[in-house]
């Protein structure tokens, strides 16, 4: 067909389908900036308008809870970090005991190069005809952790001395009231003058060599001598008659003769118990303080037989024995063998 058959006058939208009035309401109502997104392009910008994007995956790296527990903390592995400790502690000891003995030792060296290690003990005047017969420092010979409890001990025979000097005037009082009582006046006046040097060398200046110089053997000798001393105390402060000590039994019977020499002997016989009390404290203080040094039954053995052969006197005995013997074995040989 030629155009000259078409009508001029005719409407040219007749015939397009996208003009119809359906198509072109249900465009209109679309929503602003949906035409211009494009599906199939790569950009990542979001779509404008009011069209949801799917949630972008999250970048946190997953947690994974592990499948297994972590080994418990057994008890072999608890007392193996006890023994450890242990350990250590006993070598920070050992190495502070080596520490302290070598300052000590300087120390003695050093004062016996400036004006010797004389002996100070007991202080008595220059112009006195006896000197002094042992040498105590505490500072220099004890260690600190020590030096509190030999001090004590120290102040314990002082203190022990002192009840046995006025145990001898208890017991004046008591004769001066029954005279049978003369046997008692006697023996108070031994036992100061026994007890007091005795128990200072027996059993104070062993504890104190043994602080000094960690020997096990002093500790040993402190300890026979003391349950001795502790056994003494007890039997002074039952104050048995005929005993010469103003102890309970002797301070009862005292004071129904005379109440004031019956007080003065209850005064003695109190610091009699208290000085067996304080014994018995410082003898388990003693006890405990020896348990941490290291100290045994084979050291002291040990100690003992080092002494004993290493004494000039048993030295030149024992070479005086031997000699006799070779000599005796060398001249029974000659005469057997002259027959």
């Amino acid at each position: 067909m030629s155009d000259f058959d078409s009508n001029p006058f005719a409407d040219p939208d007749l015939n397009n389908p996208f003009k119809d009035p359906s198509v072109t309401q249900v465009t209109r109502n679309v929503p602003p900036g949906l035409d211009e997104y494009n599906p199939f392009s790569d950009s990542r910008t979001p779509p404008p308008g009011n069209v949801k994007m799917p949630n972008a995956p999250s970048t946190q790296p997953a947690i994974m809870k592990p499948t297994e527990e972590p080994p418990a903390y057994t008890q072999i592995a608890k007392d193996h970090a006890l023994a450890q400790a242990e350990l250590l502690k006993r070598q920070e000891e050992l190495e502070r005991k080596a520490a302290e003995l070598d300052r000590r030792e300087r120390e003695m060296q050093n004062l016996n190069r400036q004006s010797g290690r004389k002996n100070n003990w007991p202080p008595l005047p220059g112009n006195f005809p006896v000197g002094p017969c042992f040498y105590q420092d505490f500072s220099v010979d004890i260690p600190v952790e020590f030096q509190k409890t030999v001090k004590i001990m120290y102040y314990l025979w002082m203190f022990h001395a002192v009840t046995l000097f006025l145990n001898i005037f208890g017991c004046l009082a008591w004769f001066c009231v029954d005279p049978r009582r003369g046997v008692d006046f006697g023996l108070s006046i031994l036992w100061f003058l026994l007890f007091t040097p005795c128990s200072f060398v027996c059993w104070y200046r062993p504890l104190y060599g043994a602080f000094r110089s960690d020997s096990s053997f002093r500790f040993f000798v402190f300890f026979f001598v003391y349950i001795c001393q502790f056994a003494v105390h007890v039997l002074q402060a039952a104050g048995f008659q005929g005993w010469g000590n103003c102890g309970w039994i002797s301070s009862l019977t005292g004071l129904n003769e005379s109440v004031p020499v019956g007080i003065m002997m209850i005064i003695i016989a109190a610091l009699f118990t208290a000085s067996a009390v304080i014994s018995l404290v410082m003898f388990k203080k003693v006890h405990g303080l020896y348990r941490t040094t290291g100290a045994s039954f084979e050291k002291a053995q040990q100690e003992f037989a080092t002494g004993v052969m290493s004494n000039k006197t048993v030295q030149t005995a024992a070479a005086n024995a031997a000699s006799t013997a070779a000599t005796s074995a060398a001249q029974n040989a000659f005469k057997g063998n002259q027959i």
